[in-house]
């Protein structure tokens, strides 16, 4: 009876470090590369199963505040012209549930995005408002699945994130994340996102990454695109410029900005 409760000691000691180690790399890939402050214009390419297109010309900042607790965020659609002036404003926080608003200038009002709708489409890609922020890493369990493999030449850690309940994955709308992350520079290579039923739902690849801040060695996946392997569709999103601005003002992040 010693030896199967010393070696069920040693088993659970081994799955709980390997679980945390997965958890430390998770984090430091959501913190390690966060900038002060940055400004970007972005390209959101839509295709459908048929590959026909829709093009959308995006406007980013960003902003740390308490210490890199939280990340607040602005994006504002400059192209196409039906489109022009449509916004969305989050607060990352590292801990808790984020803050998302969007205005849409035919309504010339903002609404709050709640929990339940992070899963929704972010503005009719195949990226979901959940894919926006940083995801509350204390929503899920951890677990190493291989300490190197390789995703296009570059060696990477295969971790998976699975939702600690029901409720977190209906909200997230996925009932787990296998993701790569590479070693050297704790950038998401690749991702597998799975539906509520454990299938395959959509694959996203990291197409570019750039050393965007060479002083501080900050690396940015530049070129990312997401395929729904259930409907055939796909959208691609490629920051076509970035600057580091640590003093971008504050009154960028804020609902009254949002509707001006």
């Amino acid at each position: 009876m010693k030896i199967y409760l010393t070696i069920l000691v040693f088993f659970l000691c081994g799955f709980f470090t390997k679980g945390q180690e997965a958890k430390d790399i998770i984090y430091k890939t959501f913190t390690i590369n966060k900038m002060e402050g940055t400004e970007a214009i972005s390209h959101l390419t839509i295709k459908d199963s048929k590959g026909r297109k829709r093009e959308r010309k995006i406007t980013m900042a960003t902003k740390i505040y308490n210490n890199g607790k939280t990340e607040k965020k602005i994006l504002r659609f400059i192209e196409p012209p039906e489109i022009k002036g449509t916004s969305m404003l989050t607060f990352d926080y590292s801990e808790g549930d984020d803050d998302m608003w969007i205005y849409m200038p035919a309504l010339r009002k903002t609404r709050r995005i709640v929990s339940n709708e992070k899963s929704k489409s972010f503005m009719g890609s195949e990226f979901s408002n959940a894919d926006m922020v940083i995801p509350n890493l204390n929503d899920f369990d951890y677990e190493m699945i291989s300490k190197t493999e390789l995703i296009n030449g570059v060696e990477c850690w295969n971790i998976v994130m699975k939702s600690k309940n029901d409720e977190i994955a209906n909200n997230y709308g996925y009932s787990k994340r296998k993701v790569w992350i590479g070693k050297k520079d704790f950038v998401v290579r690749k991702a597998e996102i799975y539906d509520l039923s454990d299938d395959l739902l959509k694959t996203m690849n990291v197409k570019k990454v750039e050393l965007v801040d060479p002083a501080n060695k900050k690396y940015q996946n530049t070129i990312m695109e997401i395929y729904n392997e259930q409907n055939g569709r796909s959208s691609i999103f490629e920051i076509e410029k970035i600057i580091y601005n640590p003093n971008i003002k504050d009154i960028y992040f804020t609902t009254r900005y949002l509707e001006n």
